[in-house]
């Protein structure tokens, strides 16, 4: 039984078709087939069947044939907008036909709501002297260098040290370490040793007492009191440049001599960034109250669809990191299940707003012209240092076409038409 969204359609390839398929799966197997006075792909077709019977040409032929098959409900069924990639079984498969039965997920009806006059409010960009402040701290830092002193190790040194741990008069296991560049404060050792290594000079040796914290992960050394015998190699401490000619030229920003030129880009580029999150923003809160306002029976397979597709695009951006998925999921402890699962929230928003901006496109009747499109993709290939021809081979047109029209339902959304 059809449920409500779903068509099932059957398609039938057989005579001449059906007998091509089959041939060319004969002639892939028999490149490897082992038939007693033959050699390799010089069995004669007759010869080949009674001796791994047609049924074992089924399943290459079959995965040819579904494509074609998809071919011709695509042709015969032009008026159905199929939107979620299709179920497909075998309904019957022999020698003279195979049969495929297609569960088709087909659009939604979309009720629009209200979605003119929409009491959505934008938030207002401010841009503080304190996140000004922390911006050009966090570029300064960044330029830091570690400079060797000659005096007495303080807080936020780096001391360049030999240790080696003692338990119970004998070395224990990772306890020891040659030239290690310790930061004073940043707590990566255990509670106690980097605070008595404050005020020690280089070439100077010391012992340091411990115990070792009741929650620490080795069993052998948890709540255990320890001796390190430690050497200071060398003492640097961490310059953090000054807002000075030099810092300036380091940065390399075109038009910045002055702190009052850097405040001033610095102040525009998180103006910029504000700007465009409470735009997206903005935009995400109008989509969804219209899509609240709105009644659509979402079809269980096109949310699945799009959790693939974010999949997907995640597994796309770990390459450009390279990772691979299954790296990931080893790091992770994760499953795709898991990942599909996470997603599904997401997914099913993306759908929803998907449709409801498809539904105001023919309700409003809004097209996207060739001078609009042109314009678009102009804008693109200037950005990204594109010909034309690049872009379209690489991305086609419709893509864009829909960002023309999606742009002016935002824009009909916002009240601006």
């Amino acid at each position: 039984m059809e449920k409500k969204n779903e068509k099932e359609i059957k398609i039938k390839i057989d005579g001449a078709d059906w007998e091509e398929l089959l041939d060319q799966a004969f002639k892939k197997a028999n490149r490897k087939a082992k038939i007693d006075g033959f050699r390799p792909g010089k069995a004669p077709k007759n010869v080949f069947i009674r001796h791994y019977g047609i049924e074992s040409l089924y399943y290459e032929a079959s995965e040819s044939a579904v494509e074609k098959a998809y071919d011709k409900l695509l042709e015969e069924n032009e008026d159905l907008d199929i939107v979620a990639e299709p179920e497909i079984s075998i309904e019957n498969i022999n020698e003279e036909e195979i049969t495929f039965n297609f569960k088709l997920t087909l659009r939604p009806e979309v009720k629009l709501g209200k979605y003119k006059g929409l009491k959505v409010k934008k938030e207002k960009v401010e841009v503080t002297d304190k996140e000004i402040k922390e911006s050009i701290d966090h570029m300064r830092e960044h330029y830091k260098e570690n400079v060797t002193k000659k005096g007495k190790i303080v807080n936020g040194d780096i001391a360049v040290i030999d240790f080696e741990g003692f338990k119970d008069g004998s070395p224990f296991e990772g306890g020891k370490g040659e030239n290690y560049s310790l930061e004073i404060g940043s707590k990566t050792f255990i509670p106690g040793f980097e605070e008595q290594l404050v005020g020690m000079k280089a070439g100077e040796e010391k012992e340091i007492n411990l115990t070792f914290p009741e929650d620490y992960h080795s069993e052998d050394l948890k709540g255990k009191d320890v001796v390190f015998k430690v050497k200071v190699n060398e003492v640097k401490e961490v310059k953090i440049p000054k807002l000075d000619k030099d810092f300036f030229d380091d940065l390399g920003m075109e038009g910045i001599d002055s702190k009052e030129a850097l405040e001033k880009q610095v102040k525009e580029n998180i103006t910029a960034r504000k700007e465009k999150e409470v735009e997206d923003k903005y935009i995400d809160s109008l989509l969804d109250e219209a899509s609240k306002n709105a009644e659509i029976d979402i079809p269980e397979a096109m949310i699945h669809s799009e959790q693939h597709r974010m999949v997907h695009e995640y597994e796309q951006n770990l390459q450009m990191q390279g990772i691979s998925l299954e790296q990931f999921f080893k790091f992770t402890n994760l499953s795709e299940d898991k990942l599909m699962e996470e997603y599904r929230e997401t997914a099913e928003k993306r759908v929803r707003y998907r449709l409801v901006l498809d539904a105001i496109i023919n309700a409003e009747k809004i097209d996207a012209t060739d001078e609009e499109v042109d314009e678009q993709i102009e804008k693109i290939i200037v950005k990204n240092n594109m010909t034309k021809d690049e872009f379209i081979n690489q991305y086609g047109t419709e893509t864009i076409k829909y960002e023309v029209k999606f742009n002016k339902v935002i824009d009909l959304l916002k009240g601006n038409k």
